[in-house]
Parts: C-alpha cells; sequence; structure tokens
C-alpha cells in the first residue's frame, strides 16, 4: 500500500463511505453515501485502488438483471492509514494566522 501524495475532501468524502461498511460496496452506494458525483468518486476510486488502498472485483449475481457492477472494498491494511485520513485535526493550523489579542488585555 502506498501513501496517498494528495487527500482531498473529496477523497475523505469517499474513505468515509467506503468505511461505513466495510463489505464490497458499488460505485453508485458510494457516490450516493459520499454525496459526490460519479465522475469524482470514479476518479477517487481509480486513485485508491492504484494505491493499493481499494480492491475491486466484479459482481457475480447472474440473477439480476442488467450489467454487471464493480464492487469496490477498503482493504483490511488500508483501514488504519484511512482512519488517519479522515481524522479531524482538534485545531486547523494555519501558518498565516496570528493569535487573537486576549479580550481583557
Amino acid at each position: 500500500m502506498q501513501p496517498l501524495p494528495m487527500i482531498t475532501p473529496a477523497v475523505v468524502d469517499v474513505i468515509e463511505a467506503l468505511m461505513a461498511d466495510l463489505d464490497p460496496r458499488w460505485a453508485m452506494e458510494i457516490v450516493k453515501a459520499s454525496g459526490r458525483s460519479p465522475g469524482t468518486v470514479y476518479l477517487v476510486l481509480d486513485r485508491l485502488e492504484r494505491s493499493g488502498w481499494v480492491v475491486s472485483t466484479w459482481e457475480d449475481d447472474f440473477v439480476r438483471e442488467g450489467p454487471r457492477r464493480r464492487l469496490y472494498r477498503l482493504k483490511g491494511d488500508a483501514l488504519p492509514a484511512a482512519r488517519r485520513a479522515v481524522a479531524k485535526p482538534a485545531v486547523a493550523q494555519d501558518p498565516m494566522s496570528r493569535p487573537l489579542p486576549h479580550p481583557g488585555v
């Protein structure tokens, strides 16, 4: 598994959707859960798969009509890194911000 070079809000949303249910899920479920557009979700899933965070398989449900669906799931060894990627810092660190003066000073 490779570290992700950039973790954007879209990547966080997709990872959170994958972590909500560790069973294989098809992309449109991830689209709905993440609130992101299909184009964005497919790009993020591709990047996560190429980095070794996600594995995909083709659905083998031959009873359901329609085209086969590709199912995605977060790999077990990626779970700790995924948790770190979506963790929100307690206080945002902006190097350009200055502390506000205390109101009593």
